[in-house]
């Protein structure tokens, strides 16, 4: 697991099962032996949970000094991107939830990535033929508009009481006194190593002397130390309207590619135009009511918001906390295969497409959807979508559209503060490493998110609200979620990476906390099943090698083997004021949870 360089730790057992963590982001120049991450804390002052150790503590820091869940929000993505670069980073985007504890109300983010104005749909194809995804991903072609600064700032004018410069030295200063690799990290740059060679600057910044990290040496980036900096001095200007902005169009635009490679890194068409033209969307959130209680959610661009509600409205019914094991994971799988089929068919950009997403999270269309589930046998996949404006009961017609691929590298963090607003705040570059190019000289990776169109049309019968399109944005699948109870006070806030596991992931980590009685940090932790409108059910091993998956066979579902769907965390408020964080205990070297004071 990942190991900061220097670490200021309390450690409290204040139970047999919770044990709290608070921590500040550590000095440059110290070094010291670090206790291994936590899953779970429980505390008073406000909560971080991220994947990273370094991330989480940038977050308490913040949060220590009078920072609000907005700050430690930010703090957090921005270590974030410098312990997690092939994840996230100011080279992508994301999508922002906040609570406002004040006024009970949900706020939402949408900064996703954007295509050149110059995009159409023909984006990913030559000769009349769609690219192969390895061709398109590795390339300018695949870099969207980078989102993140922009949700950086936005989010701090709106909510934050900190200046982005004081936000991000906790990052600028762990990027230049780096942290120490861990067995994740080389195995995330060893699966990029061909591509990272590819290009000079990233084979420079990534493979140190020409080779992987080592695990257990320092991992330092001076070069993201002084972007973060000048972030910091002149304002997100310098990326949307500056020298930043600049370094970042050349880059796309031609491909620094090393000649002798002989890998084709096909330009991108982004400009000074597109980065000036860029908004991070504020946006109504998605609700939808469940066992009593309001979930929120991100609306379209992504899909988590209304697939996640859809695929909840249709679990509404049936009583979860009775049901067996298989019949509970029977049913999920079956509401997730629905819930995918009308994500597929109607889910796209807002400002190109019109989205019924009220449509889609209505109970009568949920219910006009689940009269399809049947106890003894299996839906057949891919499954059409139906139509949420004109909700026909048990309706089964249509051309279904399949699940387009994403990459599953993103992260996510949730926050709480003392106040009692919350953050849950997933971003990315999309998959792991992201286009493989980095801006020379500034420490960062470029995402490929605009992989995440349709490079064609499923069905040209049919329309697609997904291809490319002049400044649209790609579907996404992040699901940032928060749910509060009758009161508009928060009951749990919780999400994930994993592309479009995400939604599944987030509806599974729900139901289990919800409906199931587990433990937050029991929730997360627990074997999942992510069905996406496929033929096969992918299962991590710890349902896979069960006895339940006999029973779901016998009524007819198939699977296929995943090692692992995700990385999700969560904050819950507890009954007697606390905040309880938790993270994974295992997935991806586990998560890391803190809280600011362990006891009063």
């Amino acid at each position: 697991m990942r190991r900061p360089v220097a670490r200021n730790l309390t450690v409290l057992a204040v139970s047999a099962a919770v044990v709290s963590v608070g921590a500040a982001a550590p000095p440059a120049a110290q070094h010291r032996p670090a206790s291994p991450k936590t899953p779970v804390a429980a505390g008073y002052g406000g909560a971080v949970a991220s994947v990273d150790r370094d991330a989480s503590a940038a977050g308490i820091e913040v949060l220590r000094k009078g920072g609000n869940a907005v700050d430690a929000a930010v703090a957090t993505a921005a270590a974030l991107g410098v312990t997690e670069p092939y994840s996230a980073g100011i080279g992508g985007g994301g999508y922002f939830v906040y609570y406002d504890a004040k006024s009970r109300t949900v706020h939402t983010i949408d900064g996703r990535e954007t295509a050149p104005l110059t995009a159409d749909e023909t984006l990913f194809t030559e000769n009349g033929k769609p690219l192969a995804f390895a061709d398109a991903v590795t390339s300018g072609l695949a870099v969207g508009t980078p989102g993140t600064p922009a949700t950086w700032q936005t989010a701090l004018d709106k909510w934050g009481s900190r200046k982005l410069a004081t936000v991000l030295e906790p990052a600028e200063r762990l990027a230049r006194g780096g942290f120490t690799v861990d067995a994740t990290f080389r195995s995330q740059t060893a699966a990029n190593e061909q591509r990272f060679r590819y290009f000079p600057d990233t084979a420079e910044l990534f493979l140190p002397g020409g080779e992987l990290p080592v695990v257990g040496s320092t991992f330092k980036n001076p070069d993201l130390a002084r972007t973060y900096k000048e972030l910091g001095r002149k304002g997100v200007d310098t990326l949307y309207h500056g020298e930043l902005g600049e370094d970042v169009v050349a880059t796309v635009d031609k491909p620094p590619v090393d000649p002798d490679s002989g890998w084709n890194a096909r330009p991108g068409d982004l400009s000074a135009k597109d980065l000036a033209a860029y908004e991070a969307e504020l946006r109504a959130p998605t609700r939808t009511t469940y066992r009593g209680l309001d979930v929120y959610s991100i609306a379209p661009s992504s899909s988590g918001g209304t697939t996640v509600g859809e695929a909840l409205n249709i679990l509404e019914r049936t009583d979860l906390s009775k049901a067996s094991e298989a019949r509970y994971l029977h049913r999920f799988i079956e509401a997730s295969r629905i819930a995918f089929a009308d994500r597929g068919r109607w889910v796209g950009d807002p400002a190109f497409e019109d989205v019924p997403a009220k449509e889609l999270l209505s109970q009568r269309y949920a219910d006009s959807r689940a009269c399809l589930i049947r106890d003894d046998a299996v839906l057949t996949s891919p499954l059409a979508p139906g139509d949420p404006r004109h909700p026909a009961p048990c309706a089964d017609g249509g051309t279904a559209a399949p699940t387009t691929y994403e990459g599953e590298n993103t992260t996510h963090l949730t926050v709480a503060d003392k106040w009692g607003n919350v953050v849950a705040y997933t971003l990315t570059i999309e998959q792991t490493g992201g286009s493989g190019i980095t801006v020379p000289g500034r420490g960062f990776l470029l995402n490929n998110e605009l992989t995440d169109f349709s490079f064609a049309p499923a069905d040209p019968a049919v329309h697609d609200p997904n291809l490319p399109g002049p400044g649209k944005r790609p579907r996404s699948s992040i699901a940032p979620t928060i749910v509060l109870d009758r009161h508009h006070e928060p009951v749990v806030a919780v999400g994930s990476p994993g592309g479009a596991t995400i939604i599944t992931t987030v509806l599974q980590t729900l139901t289990g906390f919800l409906d199931r009685g587990l433990p937050l940090v029991d929730a997360i932790a627990a074997p999942r099943a992510s069905q996406r409108n496929a033929d096969r059910t992918e299962l991590e091993p710890g349902l896979y090698d069960s006895g339940v998956r006999a029973e779901l066979e016998a009524l007819g579902h198939a699977f296929k083997p995943n090692p692992e769907i995700g990385a999700a965390t969560g904050v819950q408020r507890l009954p007697d004021g606390r905040w309880l964080a938790a993270a994974e205990k295992v997935r991806r070297g586990g998560g890391s949870a803190m809280v600011v004071r362990p006891a009063r």
